[in-house]
């Protein structure tokens, strides 16, 4: 399931992270690939010792925990270091599948969900697509600046040529409380109808009973 995550970075907080990014290092993005995506990716990436990186980083993670549909439906336990790629005329990530296991030996996280922050105006660049492949068929997706979409690592996924412009995202994986991605969708599901119920009944016997149920699942599925 994808999830979009609207305004996870005001515009305020764009035009900041522009700045940053206009003064930052960049190296080839190949060199942070797996093994068997080195030769698919083809971009550019702040390189992680420099202080813009440092700063948009602690941002974009700030912003993401407090963002409510995050929270929800990802149940985050760990949050990776942000990727901070740039895409020009010709470059793509080909079809890959993200490494099932990340970080350094001294702090490994699983990787289950994939997240894409958007930077970039969606129509100053064309072509620059997230594509995921899920048992439905394929699914493009090009968000406004500021917003995300979050999905399972598992996923065949890529990036699609640029043909014009030039795109900037911020990739980030989650390694959740619940590593199951349809539970976690039943949980998301739940939480809402908790949460509608807490609204309009909140004394009634069977908002009660969601609540604990919600609940109890998280705990019966949780893997900490």
């Amino acid at each position: 399931m994808l999830i979009q995550l609207n305004n996870v970075l005001s515009v305020d907080e764009l035009k900041h992270v522009q700045l940053l990014l206009d003064k930052a290092e960049w190296t080839p993005g190949h060199l942070s690939a797996g093994t068997s995506a080195k030769k698919e990716k083809s971009n550019e990436e702040v390189d992680q010792q420099c202080s813009s990186w440092k700063d948009i980083n602690k941002l974009v993670a700030t912003r993401l925990y407090q963002h409510h549909e995050f929270q929800s439906a990802v149940l985050p336990h760990r949050l990776s270091a942000a990727f901070i790629s740039r895409y020009k005329e010709g470059m793509s990530y080909k079809a890959h599948v993200d490494n099932p296991i990340m970080g350094t030996p001294a702090a490994r996280y699983r990787s289950d969900v994939a997240i894409t922050v958007f930077l970039s105006d969606a129509d100053s660049y064309t072509g620059g697509e997230l594509l995921v492949h899920t048992r439905f068929g394929p699914v493009k997706t090009k968000l406004p600046a500021g917003c995300a979409v979050a999905y399972p690592a598992s996923s065949l996924h890529e990036v699609t040529e640029i043909q014009s412009g030039e795109r900037l995202a911020c990739v980030l994986w989650a390694q959740s409380l619940v590593r199951d991605a349809h539970q976690r969708e039943i949980l998301a599901d739940l939480n809402d109808a908790k949460e509608a119920l807490n609204l309009s009944a909140a004394d009634a016997k069977v908002t009660n009973l969601i609540d604990q149920t919600y609940m109890n699942l998280v705990r019966m599925w949780s893997d900490i």
